[in-house]
């Protein structure tokens, strides 16, 4: 008998092979969908991918690989027909049930493979929802709906005195009512636009200084060739053709969900619209987008926008997410927006149990942290951090129906918190154990309300390669903010590179003091000692970046330690009138160790202690 010596080397490699082979009872299995009644033209497509998916379950094993295939074609999804739920939803309306037309829970290493086809969804309903799951993909789909909930109109004579004429897009449905105000209705839902989105109809740029428009539909009225006249809807910057999207602010659920998962990958996948964002991840530690895009239908698409927020956005997550080679356009906000959640300290019942509740009526209802997670205190009326970072010993939520809908948490730490930190000011509270390292790269955001980009994570961040054009609000945004949004993240390390600034800034919401603005919200400036975002030397990087600008600021930073702007491209064009005449290039408040170097961009370093403006 050969006696086989294992060396630690061959013992490494046969464990690596024992890994790579997995489970000796693991299989590949495919299911044609088709063959459970879910294709093209078929109706009742809820009930019956229902029904199929729980018919799949029974035949698979836990270590099987799943593939689900559809066959090209368009499917119809109603409302009527999808599962009712209680879902939670991180930055949207926590309106409950939510009916859901796609739900996958409890799955590992599921596909969901379309093959090119066109998801249709009709009426109010979240297309997809991928919760608690681990190694599945979505791919090679595109999402979309019939009747969008925001209606498009075109202006078709408007003096600017006595109101404006105005016909609806063909696909819109709409009626007056009986107390004379314009509502588009679909399945099961009806909306009374009160604000709106201006286009140029030729470019699809939002229309110069125009930003979020009122519009009043009081006393409005119909002729017979199919116009509309709003006597009360009066603004003379809306010239005949252009394109206006009518919306309220109500943003019931994304085109994708994806709660509690691990190791997601979506490749190739469009969402035209939703009511809601096109994707939001909660509480997921490693996420890869390869293609995935908020988008027209092409070039031919008669709409003029995409989704009522958010095309992406991702909250309390860990790991790495990386968002690649995307189209982000004409969404109604931001195309990435990445951050934690700082939750209000209400109570202190002992030297270690904190109450802590959920800020932001938009966030709430899904859990926060676990046990053995790294915490911190910070004081809200300064944002600096009040005491060194705590251990999670214990986390409950508060209320009869446990997580479901919590409002907040009763926290135990592992160890006392001095009786210092509790000085009669405000406390929030954030986690350090759920913020994720971040790729943004090879993307295009055009034509969004809003802002392109927003960072708010201590962990590496990197934005290249991708193009930010006429974002009508700032290209970056870094934040934090436990006053009102209640987004955590102090930014530690981002990296800006070789990226182009087209036409940022051309129109003003919150936020926009810069192309690249970092303004954290400090609601007592003037007692701020340390530093919001930074911490080293080059913490932010912003380098070798094309700005095709007309005139604005290109970086604003407030309560910084550590910024580096140089060896960028800087062009100035005439393209628009500046909204702020004379303003600098680059403005620095509160800033330490800022070294700016670029022609034209000669600004002197501010005063280490220079008082933060409001």
């Amino acid at each position: 008998m050969t006696r086989i010596s294992l060396t630690p080397q061959r013992l490494c490699l046969l464990l690596c092979l024992l890994l790579l082979a997995g489970p000796a009872c693991a299989r590949k299995r495919t299911f044609r969908m088709e063959r459970f009644g879910v294709a093209p033209g078929e109706k009742e497509l809820c009930t019956r991918l229902r029904n199929a998916l729980n018919e799949i379950r029974q035949q698979v094993g836990p270590d099987d690989e799943v593939v689900l295939r559809f066959k090209k074609g368009e499917y119809a999804f109603h409302a009527a027909d999808a599962e009712p739920c209680s879902l939670y939803v991180s930055n949207h309306d926590q309106d409950q049930p939510k009916r859901v037309a796609i739900r996958l829970e409890g799955w590992r290493r599921l596909t969901v493979e379309g093959n090119g086809a066109r998801f249709v969804f009709h009426g109010r309903l979240m297309p997809v929802a991928l919760r608690h799951s681990q190694e599945c993909t979505l791919r090679n789909l595109s999402i979309d709906f019939a009747n969008p909930h925001i209606s498009q109109v075109e202006i078709v004579s408007n003096d600017g005195t006595s109101g404006i004429t105005f016909r609806p897009a063909p696909w819109v449905r709409w009626r007056i009512s009986p107390d004379s105000l314009l509502e588009t209705y679909g399945e099961g839902w009806t909306a009374r636009p009160a604000s709106g989105i201006a286009f140029e109809p030729r470019t699809r740029h939002i229309l110069y200084n125009t930003g979020d428009l009122p519009v009043s539909m009081k006393g409005v009225s119909a002729a017979g060739d199919g116009t509309l006249r709003a006597p009360a809807w009066r603004d003379a910057r809306l010239v005949p053709g252009t394109q206006v999207a009518l919306r309220t602010w109500h943003r019931p659920a994304p085109a994708v969900f994806l709660e509690e998962d691990s190791c997601t990958s979506l490749e190739n996948i469009s969402v035209h619209y939703a009511e809601g964002m096109g994707l939001l991840a909660q509480r997921c530690n490693g996420i890869s987008m390869d293609r995935f895009s908020v988008c027209l239908k092409g070039k031919d698409d008669p709409r003029c926008f995409t989704t009522q927020a958010d095309a992406t956005h991702f909250s309390q997550c860990k790991g790495v997410i990386s968002v690649t080679d995307g189209v982000f356009e004409n969404m109604m906000d931001d195309a990435i927006n990445v951050h934690g959640v700082y939750l209000r300290v209400t109570e202190r019942r002992d030297a270690r149990t904190l109450v802590c509740t959920f800020g932001h009526s938009q966030t709430w209802g899904f859990a926060w942290g676990d046990a053995g997670d790294t915490v911190r205190l910070l004081r809200t009326s300064t944002m600096e951090p009040a005491g060194a970072p705590a251990i999670i010993s214990s986390i409950r939520p508060i209320g009869p129906d446990g997580l479901c809908g919590t409002k907040g948490f009763v926290v135990t730490l592992r160890d006392a918190l001095p009786d210092s930190l509790f000085d009669g000011s405000t406390l929030g509270i954030e986690n350090l154990t759920w913020t994720p390292e971040v790729v943004f790269a090879g993307n295009i955001v055009r034509n969004n309300r809003a802002r392109g980009a927003l960072f708010s994570s201590p962990r590496r961040t990197l934005c290249e390669r991708n193009t930010f054009d006429h974002t009508s609000g700032s290209a970056i945004l870094l934040c934090g903010d436990c006053n009102g949004w209640y987004e955590s993240g102090a930014v530690g390390d981002l990296v800006i590179r070789r990226n182009r600034f087209v036409n940022a800034l051309t129109s003003l919401y919150q936020f926009t003091e810069g192309v690249i603005s970092i303004y954290p919200v400090i609601p007592s400036p003037r007692t701020a000692a340390g530093y919001f975002h930074g911490g080293r030397p080059g913490a932010i990087s912003i380098t070798d970046n094309e700005f095709d600008q007309f005139e604005s600021t290109l970086l604003y930073a407030k309560s910084v330690d550590g910024l580096l702007f140089r060896d960028n491209v800087i062009r100035r064009n005439a393209d628009f009138a500046p909204l702020r005449p004379g303003c600098r290039p680059v403005v620095l408040e509160h800033t330490r160790r800022a070294v700016v170097v670029g022609e034209g961009l000669h600004v002197p370093p501010p005063t280490p202690n220079r008082p933060l403006s409001r």
